[in-house]
């Protein structure tokens, strides 16, 4: 760059000074003028001083840069330069060396650094500056080189202003920016052509010397590699002289932005390796957003999500007010509980399609022998409290056990009755021990979590690494020590709605008690039985996911990634066991079984995150894992608990420690060739079988994609397990109930459209990938894209505000899918 100081003016004012400033020097310092090429040499009796001066206008920043250049590649003898000024000394070698990975070298006989510029003063007239230039070597023959002062034209960047330049290795670049009066944010926007060579971008304090090389860069400051795009936000309160350096180096190796590494140096390469690790680079600083903007944003978060509270209150005076009216049917008529009003003299049964196979066996008889319970049989109602019930066994408490259930569940056609035996006390605690389970699991695995984000968010802000943290840079705004508050905020709606599922549980679980308060014995009878311990615990599940996806997002990487999932496992495995627990209630599996099972898939998720990049071991043994577990699981559904791999002897009307069957095999081998080949033509549970052919043709599927083609994103591989797992049941569920002639009132159709709607709207967004932990941060730093919403919310954003809508509304489906069943005796539901 051509410098603005005359070349006969600089001579002069380095003659006069140097009397002054040139004493006590090997050699005089010789005058020198910008803008023009010294060359000479050098050797170890032979060195030269240059003399430069300047003058500094009041109120303006002058920086000034040296080029240097030395023919020689003599490693053994390299040229040395050392710049002098008022407060600083800038040195280094030619051929300057940068080492990279495994110790490889790069020489580069170009050098060009920007000296450390001085400060504006008060003072009204214009003040004189001198820097000093030492050429020495220590070789003993003679070095040639060049030398070239100019002063830049274009140090102080603008506002909303774009600048081009170009940078290499050898030649970093940095440039000052100043805070405008009336912002307080900026967001730095570096982009480029070209991917590579890869750069680092870093903003630095006013302070000498500037570390603008390789080794040296990460030493002060907050810095970013970058590829194509680069984005750092910058605030006011960081920076007390209110400005900044922002620095811009080339990398000499590649393999920090993801790109290949060269195999290796040969020859005299170096000026031609100099050339192409240019690269020209756009750098445009534009304001951040305003204070107001994140008042609009968190109003528009909370009020949002209370609109469903709104809803939600609406419904249910809605509901009170039918209910209440209901109330004024002539005497004969009881309550049902959530349901309104039957008549006791003329019970309502669900009438069952001429020909339907649910439909073939008499209503008397399709529960063996379990007629309605007489108000005799039944407990007290005001008795359904914890205090009163005891412990629940390990076996269960109906009369006549082992035989009883096995002639009950192998029946071709079974009903609801036939699978809620037990007595409703026990069943209910039963289920209530997945609530208190899930708030002790989320008090355990969430402070740890927190403890752990805080110190990732710490080290970001003491090391001022911001390749830490895969953020959206573009669509990053902080508040107080949070990178990415962003992010953070629109989790809200996960602990919001979660809340308010919460409170609509508890109010069904109400009406529910009070009806059984007025000793109503058809609540006893009719109707799928209302066990809410299973929906409280998808309530604290769906809170825990926002809190712990907020703690992801405090730093998202590849370590944490789990963080943001383990509870959607839980809560698609919630949905699962809920949706079977509602025409199984007496079979379905304990909170202790259920939460060991979540422990080794969340156990499953570490161990992929650290084996599953490319060892194929790993995946040979989960794919293994996977196939066996469907199968079992299988097993266990189409013979309803009653396919065992141990005979217990002597079981007969007593407990006995159960002892392993050496014929275990022999009676494997029997039940496949009873079930697959004898009655081949056509199995005894078809839909069962159906349901269950489909579901291990799909995790099949899955097993052979994860062993082929080893996802990075093991995580999120698991995660699609359970979601299409869970997506088939909920289809079969519906279509064998619409299929029974059961009736979709009108809530539940609503929710199962909203949520429908809801979630591929979610999808889509979710799908709009903004950054990438698979990648290494330069490269996750090229899918960065702007806000959307608000100017303050991104893809990523919207997708949680419409991913806990969408979780809502699939809760609310599994909540009220069975409404029409309220007034409809047990033993004409069919159990599929």
């Amino acid at each position: 760059m051509a410098g603005r100081a005359a070349p006969a003016a600089g001579a002069l004012l380095g003659a006069l000074l140097w009397a002054a400033a040139g004493a006590g020097l090997g050699d005089n310092p010789a005058p020198g003028a910008f803008g023009h090429v010294y060359r000479g040499a050098v050797n170890i009796s032979a060195e030269r001083v240059y003399a430069f001066a300047y003058r500094s206008e009041p109120g303006q920043v002058d920086a000034v840069r040296v080029y240097v250049n030395s023919s020689s590649e003599n490693l053994q003898y390299p040229v040395l330069f050392v710049v002098r000024q008022q407060k600083g000394v800038l040195s280094w070698q030619v051929p300057l060396i940068f080492r990279g990975l495994y110790q490889r070298t790069y020489n580069y006989q170009e050098v060009s650094r920007t000296l450390c510029p001085t400060e504006p003063t008060p003072e009204t007239r214009p003040s004189n500056q001198i820097i000093f230039v030492d050429v020495a070597s220590m070789a003993p023959f003679n070095i040639a080189y060049e030398l070239l002062v100019t002063r830049l034209e274009n140090f102080q960047l603008e506002t909303n202003k774009a600048f081009n330049f170009t940078a290499s290795p050898s030649q970093p670049q940095y440039f000052l920016y100043k805070f405008p009066q009336d912002v307080d944010s900026v967001i730095i926007n570096v982009v480029s052509d070209a991917a590579y060579p890869c750069s680092v971008v870093s903003v630095q304090d006013i302070v000498c010397p500037v570390y603008d090389l390789d080794h040296n860069v990460e030493f002060n400051g907050v810095y970013q590699s970058m590829t194509k795009q680069a984005a750092i936000t910058v605030q006011r309160k960081d920076f007390p002289g209110e400005q900044f350096f922002v620095v811009f180096v080339i990398k000499p190796e590649d393999y920090a932005c993801g790109g290949s590494v060269p195999s290796s140096i040969h020859g005299n390469v170096n000026r031609t390796w100099n050339l192409q690790r240019t690269k020209n680079l756009q750098v445009t600083i534009v304001p951040s957003i305003k204070k107001s903007v994140y008042v609009q944003a968190m109003f528009f978060s909370f009020l949002g999500f209370l609109s469903f509270y709104l809803g939600s209150v609406i419904v249910a005076f809605v509901h009170y007010i039918s209910t209440d009216m209901k109330l004024s049917v002539p005497p004969g008529s009881v309550p049902i509980a959530g349901a309104g009003m039957m008549t006791s003299s003329h019970p309502i049964s669900a009438s069952t399609p001429e020909g339907s196979s649910y439909g073939a066996i008499d209503e008397f008889s399709s529960s063996g022998g379990h007629q309605l319970s007489s108000p005799e049989r039944r407990p007290p109602a005001g008795s359904d409290t914890d205090s009163s019930v005891e412990e629940e066994s390990d076996f269960d408490t109906m009369p006549e056990i082992e035989s009883d259930k096995n002639i009950i569940r192998t029946k071709v056609f079974l009903f609801l009755s036939d699978l809620s035996r037990k007595d409703r006390r026990i069943v209910s605690k039963k289920y209530k021990i997945y609530f208190w389970n899930i708030i002790t699991i989320a008090v355990f695995y969430a402070l740890p979590v927190i403890q752990l984000v805080i110190t990732y968010q710490t080290v970001v802000n003491v090391t001022g690494n911001q390749d830490i943290c895969y953020y959206n840079f573009l669509c990053a705004h902080p508040l107080g020590v949070l990178s990415a508050f962003n992010n953070i905020l629109s989790n809200v709606g996960h602990m919001m709605l979660g809340f308010l599922f919460l409170l609509i549980v508890l109010r069904r679980d109400i009406l529910h008690r009070r009806a059984m308060e007025m000793k109503d014995i058809y609540t006893l009878d009719y109707g799928i039985p209302k066990h809410f311990g299973l929906f409280y615990a998808m309530g604290i599940a769906l809170m825990m996911e926002g809190v712990l996806s907020a703690c992801y997002h405090v730093c998202p990487n590849y370590s944490n990634f789990q963080f943001d999932t383990s509870f959607m496992y839980m809560i698609a495995g919630l949905c699962m066991l809920k949706l079977y627990q509602t025409r199984h209630p007496d079979i379905n599996a304990s909170a202790y079984s259920a939460y060991a099972s979540f422990a080794v898939v969340i156990s499953l998720a570490v161990l992929g995150v650290v084996f599953g990049k490319n060892d194929v071991w790993f995946w040979v043994i989960f794919s293994m894992i996977h196939v066996l577990a469907s199968l079992a699981l299988s097993t266990q559904i189409y013979y309803m608990g009653r396919f065992k791999i141990v005979r217990c002897a002597g079981c007969s009307g007593s407990l006995s420690s159960p002892l392993t069957d050496v014929g275990i095999f022999r009676r494997a081998v029997m039940v496949l060739y009873t079930d697959c080949i004898q009655q081949c033509s056509r199995p005894m549970y078809m839909d069962r079988m159906v349901l269950l052919i489909v579901g291990n043709l799909v995790n099949w599927s899955f097993a052979i994609f994860g062993l082929v083609y080893r996802p990075r994103d093991f995580a999120s591989y698991i995660l699609g397990i359970f979601i299409c797992n869970l997506l088939l049941y909920l289809a079969f569920y519906i279509i064998m109930k619409l299929r029974s002639s059961e009736k979709l009132l009108p809530i539940p159709m609503f929710c199962i459209v909203a949520t429908a709607v809801v979630w591929a709207a979610a999808l889509y967004f979710f799908f709009q990938t903004l950054s990438s932990w698979e990648e290494t941060p330069a490269e996750s730093r090229e899918k960065n894209r702007p806000c959307i919403l608000l100017g303050f919310f991104d893809d990523h954003d919207v997708w949680h505000f419409l991913s806990a809508a969408a979780l809502f509304f699939s809760f609310l489906v599994l909540l009220t899918l069975d409404d029409d069943l309220d007034t409809v005796r047990r033993d004409k539901i069919p159990v599929f």
